[in-house]
């Protein structure tokens, strides 16, 4: 297995794309999850109802008698061999369990693969994946409707064991009993070291006359506004909150802009801003730091302020009309051993969501055990923050005060 160079980009050409797959990660979701949304707020809240107006029901598992399991997942973000051809763990899985693993690297965003499936999903039919993988905001809306079958916890042992404590419960589905965090990552702010050396703790120290024009933000919404309500003393994660509080941020937001604090507000177009110096620091994404002081010389911190940051997550979830339920409950149950997801975060860089997969990881690559945005300490996990799940109502309203206040 390829390993990784601490101090610059991987030596593989392939691990080298993997973490390039990072920036094209968030650059999809920035899309989809912010302004990319404004064409899809209308999508139906309610229950999904069959032809003849009931509700969906499974279908029925054909689990024992057909041994197989089809997986729906976003680019490059599975281990996969040096030629390119399998992945690993998944063979492995096949072997293992008998059941063989198809799988396809078919969503692109959430939003244009919502928008393939949705009809389907609607009348309860195979769409032909057994698993599908969306983000936070877009697993809440599939839950919420009904397309996704109630997972048998007998079944997914590790899962209970072993997710992270604060991804155990969910706004949008407590318990996780319809959805099983694949990967995750958080934003928080960061710095450059040399031409900022008095370095930022709070959001609030982006306001600095010094920073005046040399601050980027993210355009995607749950992240730039989750932490500028997090330094307001704000609860994203909770429910008490509400118009009041998001028109505050917003005026913060518009009030940084207007004054000339705010450089410009975008998605990973940021990273050039913080390589040619015209940004010293900003609302960013983990990932791309990470990747940027491997290709740039570890130029940039990044922290959790202490108000917190914000958390993400793409989720595995099991479509009503999948005839697999338990193929795919033992494929979830596989990739939260501690071993294998070690081996996956080997590959895909992103926040590890599986406990013990750590100690794992000495066996594989041992330069990445200390990574934390790997593998988080237990101080920065308190500090991260799932942006809570937006009513349908509150999605568009929000989603349009937003998109006035940065313009776009």
């Amino acid at each position: 297995m390829s390993t990784r160079r601490r101090e610059g980009m991987p030596e593989d050409p392939l691990v080298r794309q993997l973490v390039q797959a990072q920036l094209s990660r968030r650059r999809v979701l920035a899309g989809a999850g912010a302004l990319g949304l404004m064409g899809v707020l209308a999508a139906c809240g309610t229950k999904a109802q069959g032809s003849g107006g009931a509700l969906l029901t499974p279908a029925t598992d054909l689990s024992s008698s057909q041994k197989v399991v089809n997986w729906a997942n976003w680019t490059l973000y599975l281990d996969i061999s040096e030629d390119g051809k399998t992945h690993p763990t998944l063979d492995q899985f096949t072997k293992q369990t008998g059941i063989k693993a198809g799988y396809a690297e078919d969503i692109e965003g959430n939003d244009t693969y919502y928008g393939k499936v949705q009809g389907q999903l609607s009348r309860g039919q195979d769409i032909g994946q057994d698993i599908i993988t969306l983000t936070d905001w877009m697993a809440a809306r599939v839950i919420r409707q009904g397309y996704v079958q109630k997972l048998d916890h007998a079944k997914i042992p590790n899962v209970v064991a072993n997710i992270l404590p604060n991804l155990k419960n969910v706004d949008f589905d407590d318990g996780r009993n319809k959805s099983v965090t694949w990967q995750t990552g958080y934003a928080g702010i960061c710095w450059n070291k040399a031409k900022y050396p008095k370095g930022l703790r709070r959001v609030s120290d982006l306001w600095d006359p010094a920073l005046k024009g040399r601050i980027t933000v993210l355009d995607e919404m749950r992240d730039t506004m989750g932490l500028l309500m997090l330094d307001q003393g704000v609860d994203i994660a909770g429910t008490t909150w509400g118009d009041e509080q998001f028109g505050n941020a917003i005026s913060l937001l518009e009030q940084q802009i207007s004054d000339g604090q705010i450089r410009k507000v975008q998605g990973n177009g940021y990273k050039q801003d913080l390589i040619s110096g015209d940004a010293l620091a900003g609302i960013v994404w983990s990932g791309d730091i990470t990747q940027l002081n491997f290709e740039e010389g570890d130029q940039w911190e990044f922290i959790l302020p202490e108000a917190g940051g914000t958390l993400w997550s793409d989720n595995m979830m099991v479509p009503m009309g999948s005839p697999h339920l338990a193929n795919a409950e033992a494929l979830m149950n596989f990739y939260y051993e501690p071993a294998i997801a070690a081996e996956v975060a080997a590959y895909v860089n992103y926040i590890c969501p599986v406990q013990g997969a750590k100690a794992e990881m000495e066996k594989i690559d041992p330069t990445l055990v200390d990574n934390p945005l790997i593998f988080p300490t237990d101080e920065d996990l308190k500090k991260a923050f799932v942006f809570r799940t937006l009513s349908p109502t509150e999605e568009t309203d929000y989603s349009e005060q937003f998109a006035t206040a940065i313009g776009a």
